[in-house]
């Protein structure tokens, strides 16, 4: 391994193991409520059209975010990595209309950190759909 790759490789690891496993257990948790009660980050507005309850939403929410952390730790890290900062900023929308703006602010951060991801998976070549070359046709394999 050259020392580009070698470089590029010390700054993706950790990203997409932070930007797979915190969704993982950020959304094991909206099972359990050991970090925190989720549902108190939803806007009241949100919690009076919902049609369940607010901790039957979270529990969506957390499969939401489980989905999304094993898309970032499987192939698909590029694609992951998009969701992920779309979600992210999609949770920042929500937290701020709830009045939580510091949470607000570290969300938006996150998801620049998971575009970033995303941007180095496509400097190393990954396909945004690893089963698919450049011109979107079907490859003959998913492995690399």
């Amino acid at each position: 391994m050259n020392n580009n790759a070698s470089q590029l490789n010390n700054l993706y690891v950790p990203l997409r193991l932070c930007y797979g496993l915190v969704p993982i257990v950020a959304g094991a948790d909206k099972f359990t409520n050991l970090l925190t009660d989720w549902s108190q980050y939803l806007p009241g507005s949100m919690t009076d059209i919902l049609p369940f309850s607010p901790g039957v939403f979270m529990m969506i929410v957390g499969v939401i975010e489980i989905v999304a952390g094993l898309t970032v730790l499987t192939k698909f890290t590029r694609l992951g990595g998009y969701v992920v900062a779309a979600w992210l900023m999609l949770i920042a929308v929500n937290v701020a209309l709830a009045g939580f703006l510091d949470i607000a602010v570290r969300d938006v951060a996150m998801a620049l950190g998971a575009y970033t991801l995303s941007g180095l998976a496509a400097f190393r070549g990954e396909q945004l759909l690893p089963f698919s070359d450049s011109h979107g046709s079907r490859a003959s394999s998913f492995v690399s």
